[in-house]
């Protein structure tokens, strides 16, 4: 992967990060992929690669007054604790299923934002 596809994925993971909140691996985990990393691979650049845009999206998101500290520590401990786990069931997976589960990932998370979209009335403003 050069350099440049890699700077521009990162860009691009940072604005997705700031405007809405999401971890770049919704981003990064399918262009790794499609760039030719093998699925266990991108998964593990991708949690290493979030980090940067995470510390600089908090960090402003704090400065601004809008981290609840305390849920974000017991989100962030029990999370860091339970991706053990994530990592052996990822291991003992083969890629071809890692990349369908995924799909089924985002496939979840569109309904999620689609349905919630639909119940709120627009904001006026």
């Amino acid at each position: 992967m050069t350099e440049v596809v890699a700077v521009l994925i990162g860009c691009l993971a940072g604005v997705m990060a700031g405007l809405f909140g999401i971890g770049g691996g919704i981003l990064f985990v399918p262009v790794l992929v499609a760039l030719g990393l093998e699925q266990h691979q991108a998964i593990g650049t991708s949690l290493l690669a979030i980090l940067p845009a995470v510390a600089a999206g908090t960090w402003r998101n704090a400065r601004a007054g809008r981290v609840q500290w305390r849920s974000a520590a017991l989100i962030g401990v029990a999370a860091a604790v339970t991706a053990q786990g994530g990592v052996a069931v990822a291991d003992a997976l083969p890629a071809h299923v890692l990349r369908r589960l995924f799909a089924v990932l985002l496939v979840g998370v569109a309904v999620q934002i689609v349905l919630r979209a639909r119940r709120e009335p627009a904001a006026e403003g």
